[in-house]
């Protein structure tokens, strides 16, 4: 009897099992909704505030140039949340397991806002089902982080961040070029997918190495799994 053929998860475990952090998005089959995409960014709106009223990294300034207060204490509270767990792994050597649950499934829940946004999906996100998107961070032993390394990791990303640019830029252009291939033809390339695909990737490790500060493991320059 021939092998059973793993799945998509599967697949991506045994390309990258050695990383601590790994993300894939189900490549939607089927014509798109073409109502959806047109109207995605009004679409998106409420479920933008809900994440944004919950996670204090992602300050309403972004999309509005003049800050009030409230974002202002919006963002402080998120760069307090990355202090916190910073003090504890100095401190106390500590990574509490609620903590962590907490981290994974904010960011797996501004994932799925991530993904409807681009284009990559139209099933609205899920402030809790995991749906089309796979994101998984495993929970680090707080002893074998390096202790002091939290201090500095948000620097040691800068070479990641000149990168991200670049490529985050030409995202840009992929999106407004797929927002007009999914009206045109139905669909958005499968190309411009895994592009997209990779650059969330990226993104989410680097969060996971310098912000959520779950790994040690310096994120790998690549799209690719």
């Amino acid at each position: 009897m021939p092998p059973v053929q793993p799945g998509r998860y599967q697949s991506l475990l045994a390309a990258d099992r050695t990383y601590p952090v790994r993300f894939a998005i189900d490549y939607p089959e089927g014509p798109r909704n073409r109502l959806t995409v047109f109207l995605r960014i009004i679409l998106a709106l409420p479920i933008l505030a809900i994440v944004m009223l919950i996670d204090g990294s992602i300050p309403l300034g972004q999309l509005d140039p003049y800050w009030t207060f409230a974002e202002l204490e919006l963002l402080l509270m998120g760069i307090g949340l990355h202090l916190a767990t910073t003090l504890m792994i100095l401190f106390r050597r500590k990574y509490p397991r609620w903590w962590f649950d907490w981290n994974l499934q904010v960011t797996r829940f501004t994932a799925r806002i991530a993904v409807y946004l681009f284009l990559l999906r139209d099933d609205y996100p899920s402030t809790d089902e995991r749906q089309a998107v796979t994101l998984d961070i495993e929970y680090p032993d707080a002893n074998d982080l390096n202790r002091v390394l939290p201090l500095f990791k948000w620097v040691l990303a800068i070479p990641h961040y000149a990168v991200l640019f670049v490529l985050g830029l030409a995202g840009a252009a992929v999106t407004v070029l797929g927002w007009f291939a999914v009206l045109i033809t139905g669909e958005l390339p499968r190309w411009m997918f895994r592009y997209l695909e990779g650059l969330m990737r990226w993104w989410v490790r680097i969060g996971a190495y310098a912000f959520l500060l779950t790994t040690d493991r310096y994120p790998p320059f690549r799209l690719g799994e």
